[in-house]
């Protein structure tokens, strides 16, 4: 099992850059895959942006592919998204999660790996 504080997130005009951190602990970490999600008002859980365990192979949304960067640092036990260019639509509560691969992270549900509590992000126009 996988515990995960985030971190990050807040207000920023449309075309701007933000910053989120996941902090993970449990031995399970480093053999985990990690990934990001968003959830915005009114709409499901989407699937973001993920990272293998070893960083050798990451996976991006189309909506935020070009525009987001995910990494970890295995050492730090953290993951980080570097979110550039945002866009009004990209508004929402973002969560990081941990899955023990990438296609299951990409394929998680709030019922399945574990995830942190939640960050908001709001992109104004």
């Amino acid at each position: 099992q996988v515990h995960l504080v985030q971190s990050g997130g807040g207000l920023v005009q449309a075309g701007g850059s933000l910053g989120l951190s996941c902090a993970a602990s449990g031995r399970a970490f480093s053999s985990s895959a990690m990934g990001w999600f968003r959830q915005a008002p009114g709409k499901e859980r989407e699937f973001v942006a993920a990272i293998t365990w070893n960083a050798d192979a990451t996976h991006y949304a189309d909506s935020v592919k070009g525009r987001f960067t995910i990494s970890r640092d295995n050492v730090k036990m953290m993951v980080h998204l570097q979110m550039n260019s945002l866009k009004p639509e990209d508004t929402a509560v973002y969560y990081c999660a941990a899955a023990p691969s990438l296609w299951a992270v990409v394929r998680a549900t709030p019922d399945s790996g574990s995830w942190g509590q939640g960050t908001q992000v709001t992109v104004a126009s």
